[in-house]
């Protein structure tokens, strides 16, 4: 029986859910930080077996992608291209920061770019608000401070200010129909912002 897929490995944690039926009937989440090449392929393994899936079955694959970690963003993607081409399902790419809150509120979503730098995106009630962007440290904190009617999500203790913590695999459920697939699977790739690196 079919299923959708929902994966990310794009910044410190690798998040993985299955629908089955419209509704998330699996999900894990948890911090991998420059572990996630060694631990989803056995994090997918688990997920699958724990709902009795095989991956020949999926339907749709919802991705993050990008911005993010350079090494982090292509195991999750790798792994939706592979199986979105053999299988010829259906393949979502979802912004990495959007995905980190919910789409019915007003949000700043942030990762740490390094450099003095962070990833940043804002939304309103799933609406883009400012484009996934690369802004100073600096000038993120000035944003925060001229836009206090948003909540602030990601894990922003590089910035000093609390940030809250994202349920991904939820979010990643609540956009999975609210973005088009893609026209071809073989066409896919991440979305770095820092450099035009080749896939």
């Amino acid at each position: 029986m079919g299923f959708e897929l929902l994966m990310d490995s794009s910044n410190t944690e690798l998040s993985i859910g299955v629908v089955e039926d419209n509704k998330l009937t699996y999900k894990t989440s948890f911090p991998a930080w420059q572990r996630q090449s060694e631990l989803m392929i056995p994090e997918l393994e688990k997920a699958l077996n724990a709902t009795g899936k095989e991956l020949k079955d999926v339907e749709k694959i919802v991705v993050g992608k990008g911005p993010g970690s350079y090494t982090g963003l292509r195991i999750a993607m790798t792994i939706a291209k592979v199986v979105g081409v053999l299988n010829g399902c259906k393949l979502v790419l979802v912004s990495s920061l959007q995905m980190l809150g919910p789409v019915n509120e007003k949000f700043i979503a942030l990762m740490n770019a390094r450099s003095g730098r962070s990833y940043i995106g804002v939304y309103d009630n799933g609406k883009t608000v400012l484009a996934d962007d690369i802004m100073t440290n600096d000038d993120v904190r000035k944003y925060i401070e001229e836009h206090q009617d948003y909540k602030v999500y990601g894990d922003t203790a590089y910035l000093g200010i609390e940030g809250n913590k994202p349920d991904i695999v939820e979010n990643l459920f609540l956009l999975k129909d609210k973005v088009e697939p893609e026209e071809n699977n073989l066409k896919v790739k991440p979305v770095y912002l820092k450099e035009n690196y080749e896939y």
